[in-house]
């Protein structure tokens, strides 16, 4: 069983999906430096597919397997300090 997005929100901070299986996950928008940035309009210019989320004008992609895992923008990995 494939789960797919079927609506997706965005508040203030987060971004919302709703998955096909009935659960809601959410994600702050900072970890999409592109969603986080773009307008209203933007944001809500996407496209869904059986495996997750697209924004053509912003090259966005986030896929419901990478939300399950808690894993934020992959082109951008977070430096880790050096001590």
């Amino acid at each position: 069983m494939t789960i797919s997005p079927e609506k997706v929100w965005f508040d203030e901070d987060n971004l919302w999906v709703l998955l096909s299986d009935g659960r809601t996950v959410g994600a702050p928008l900072v970890w999409f430096p592109r969603l986080l940035s773009a307008d209203s309009a933007s944001r809500e210019a996407f496209e869904l597919s059986v495996h997750g989320i697209h924004w053509d004008a912003l090259d966005e992609d986030i896929s419901v397997q990478g939300l399950l895992a808690g894993l934020g923008d992959q082109a951008h990995p977070k430096r880790e300090s050096v001590a």
